[in-house]
């Protein structure tokens, strides 16, 4: 009986270690086959590869697509795409000069809108650049070529035209080339314009221009101000221009903020979250960058060289947004207080990689990323490891530190050096009151500020938990100092008394 029970148990060993094996085998093969790297960065900006929290899903090209039973052809270079409140995707398929709606699902389409009726003529995009559907399902066209935004109700119909803008702090002779565009809940347009370097424009529900919003302005160093005194007249008309930088692409929060993204050209900030006033009140983490990979190669001879550009933004729930980097290819994802969470995606000519990314949306909990030169749509899927980061991250976002201690540790199950889910579980205790277990996770997750007010609580713990103690303690040896004192000086009174 003995051997058999003996013998059960090395099977069972054994089945146990080829489950491990095929099982760490079947995440390694899958990580094999993923066309791009994973990863985050520590403290210390080292990279950290880590789980993919998002994997290839499939890729929509207009080959795969037909309307009324004909094919719609392939897409032609086109530039953004967006979600409707009822759910549509718009594509603009801008060299086709035409709008093309799908249904949640990218596989069914919904109608193209190439023309529409302008008072009794039919009128056409030009390299329709930008679209934007408003919270009451109108269509806005970045309409770049024919230089307008054209607004059609959910029926097609045309609303409103917006063109040639007219005010005092505009240049004379100004032309209007919209390329991004997104509307606020007041109607109220937000248009990222061609040459446009004074901020984004804003535009009244009557489609008036109303001012510039969130300029960003370029800092000088100390040095260039000095080495611009000091040039030539030759010398500063071949330096480079300190002109503000233009921003890339729009997107606007449930709240009003707007989140526009730039290019920046020290790789420290390419997104900005806008209050109504145009100030930036985005949250910056503790690296204090929001510029994408903070590791990057400045050789000449690397096209892939120098920082990370931001050409799109995307805001998707609970504090967390998504910024897609042309320059290589990456979806770089944080959350309200600027945490990074992942990195993914990259360039390359495989099933799940880019060549020309220009746009980025959440649909349905998928990341979608549109792809100019490719001319496709590819849509990636969260993982079991993204799903309870985004879970984590949204309940903590809600103010439930306990709830998402849960996740947090199984978060560490799959990447047991996740500063961010150490620095989670840390803040859960630290609002519960344990303050010696906050410590731990807090000085694992590399938490300073946070690490610091536990020191502080648990030091203040320990010393009320033993007040009466020291008092005592400190009582007694006053006292026994005295009496030392008086013995001291008893003894010395005996000596000159002798």
């Amino acid at each position: 009986m003995m051997k058999n029970k003996k013998f059960k148990s090395v099977i069972s060993l054994c089945l146990a270690l080829i489950l491990l094996f095929e099982t760490e085998g079947t995440i390694k093969a899958l990580a094999d086959k993923l066309p791009y790297d994973s990863y985050n960065y520590d403290y210390r900006e080292y990279i950290h590869y880590t789980p993919a929290a998002y994997i290839p899903e499939r890729t929509v090209t207009g080959l795969d697509l037909s309307y009324q039973g004909e094919p719609i052809g392939k897409f032609t270079n086109p530039q953004d795409l967006c979600k409707s409140p009822s759910g549509n995707i718009y594509i603009a398929d801008t060299g086709n000069n035409r709008i093309v709606v799908l249904d949640p699902t990218m596989k069914q389409v919904v109608k193209i809108i190439s023309a529409f009726d302008n008072g009794g003529k039919e009128d056409k995009f030009n390299s329709p650049y930008g679209v934007c559907v408003s919270e009451r399902g109108w269509l806005y066209v970045a309409d770049f070529k024919n230089k307008r935004i054209v607004v059609l109700d959910e029926n097609d119909v045309l609303m409103q035209i917006i063109e040639n803008p007219q005010s005092e702090s505009l240049e004379d002779g100004y032309v209007f080339s919209p390329m991004k565009v997104t509307v606020d809940y007041a109607d109220r347009a937000y248009v990222i314009a061609q040459n446009m370097f004074e901020g984004i424009m804003v535009f009244e529900n009557n489609g008036n221009f109303s001012n510039f919003f969130g300029t960003i302005q370029v800092e000088i160093s100390v040095w260039d101000k000095f080495w611009k005194r000091m040039a030539t007249k030759e010398e500063r008309s071949n330096q480079m221009l300190y002109i503000p930088t233009e921003f890339t692409g729009i997107d606007i929060d449930p709240e009003g903020f707007v989140y526009a993204s730039n290019i920046d050209p020290k790789g420290v900030q390419g997104v900005r979250r806008l209050n109504p006033q145009g100030e930036d009140v985005i949250k910056k983490g503790e690296n204090e960058n929001l510029g994408g990979d903070l590791a990057f190669t400045t050789s000449t001879y690397n096209q892939y060289a120098g920082p990370s550009q931001f050409t799109d933004v995307v805001y998707r729930s609970k504090g967390i947004y998504s910024c897609l980097d042309r320059r290589r290819g990456r979806i770089f994802t944080y959350d309200h207080e600027g945490n990074l969470l992942y990195i993914f995606g990259g360039l390359g000519t495989q099933a799940g990689t880019f060549q020309l990314p220009v746009a980025v949306e959440d649909i349905g909990g998928r990341i979608v990323v549109l792809d100019a030169t490719k001319a496709a749509i590819l849509c990636f899927q969260e993982t079991e490891y993204g799903r309870l980061i985004n879970e984590a991250v949204g309940l903590r976002y809600d103010g439930d530190e306990a709830e998402a201690v849960e996740i947090w540790g199984r978060v560490l199950e799959l990447d047991e050096n996740n500063e961010l889910a150490n620095t989670g579980i840390g803040k859960a205790y630290l609002t519960a009151g344990d303050y010696e277990l906050a410590m731990h996770y807090l000085e694992l997750g590399m938490a300073r500020d946070y690490y610091s007010i536990a020191y502080k609580r648990y030091r203040n713990e320990i010393l009320t938990a033993n007040a009466s103690w020291v008092l005592t303690g400190g009582l007694v040896l006053i006292a026994a100092w005295v009496v030392i004192k008086k013995v001291k000086k008893k003894k010395r009174g005996a000596v000159d008394l002798g």
